[in-house]
């Protein structure tokens, strides 16, 4: 566990990137072999908006990491934090701990907030209107929402007392996780659901994405599953029920336009459709 924090507390911007590349490219065979929805939808057309928004994710990101590392070197050095006020514990709890901790305030905290404050639904909603969710979607978030889940985060390092390496390896973990939870691919359900009791499996994440309410309010999970099930907001529904999208924004051309996405939070809000359980 100490190389692995070691490693993390210095790996190369490269290493980083070959993460998100080896996991898209892993996730993307994957799909073709054996996908949960069929593959009638041209990949790499679709593919092209959801590669913009992660290259904008990553530009967004890169420049401001630096206050990540001053944030993190503060709160270790000024015994700050969460973790810091806690007994000593062995490295792989204190680990543990420190992901669960950041996966809460940084991921599903922020995520439940877009979908409850309108403004920050408008912005999170290129996520949500991808009408045909593969692992690309992963990270299709537009440059607002970037820097808003940063803010989060780097919030997070504070009230926790993180490291920045297990920053690091958190968000390496959760580029893979959600590109995991996002790829269209067919699981046995036992092996799903089995998943879905610790992480947030792909069918369980699916339901997340249906078109309307209150599904499209529900398991706002990152990695680990434990919030929804903890907080109320996890909900089940048979994948051949599910539909892509919101329903108020029906239009897939448009949807798939990166002009019209960047443009999208400045639309008129629409609240989707709430239909019974």
């Amino acid at each position: 566990m100490e190389a692995l924090l070691n490693y993390f507390e210095t790996i190369p911007s490269l290493h980083r990137g070959l993460i998100i590349v080896g996991g898209l490219t892993l996730f993307w065979i994957i799909e073709g072999i054996t996908p949960l929805f069929g593959l009638n939808y041209k990949r790499w057309k679709h593919a092209v908006p959801n590669i913009f928004f992660t290259l904008t994710t990553v530009l967004v990101n890169l420049p401001l990491a630096f206050l990540f590392l001053k944030s993190s070197d503060w709160v270790m050095a000024n015994n700050f934090g969460i973790l810091n006020w806690l007994p000593d514990m062995p490295l792989w709890l204190y680990t543990v701990l420190g992901i669960f901790l950041i996966d809460f305030i940084g991921a599903y905290l922020p995520h439940l907030i877009e979908h409850k404050v309108k403004p920050l639904w408008m912005v999170h909603l290129v996520h949500h209107t991808d009408h045909n969710v593969d692992t690309t979607t992963a990270n299709r978030h537009h440059p607002l929402e970037s820097v808003i889940r940063y803010v989060f985060t780097l919030t997070g390092i504070f009230i926790i007392g993180t490291p920045i390496a297990l920053v690091l390896l958190y968000q390496s973990l959760s580029v893979v996780a959600t590109q995991f939870n996002h790829a269209n691919i067919k699981l046995p359900k036992k092996v799903d659901k089995a998943l879905s009791y610790v992480i947030v499996s792909p069918d369980m994440h699916k339901v997340h994405h249906h078109h309307v309410l209150p599904y499209t309010d529900s398991n706002y999970g990152n990695i680990f599953s434990v919030w929804d099930r903890l907080f109320g907001t996890y909900m089940e529904l048979d994948t051949d029920k599910i539909i892509y999208g919101v329903d108020v924004f029906p239009d897939e051309e448009e949807n798939s336009n990166i002009l019209n996405l960047l443009t999208q939070p400045f639309q008129k809000y629409k609240r989707p459709t709430t239909k019974p359980k």
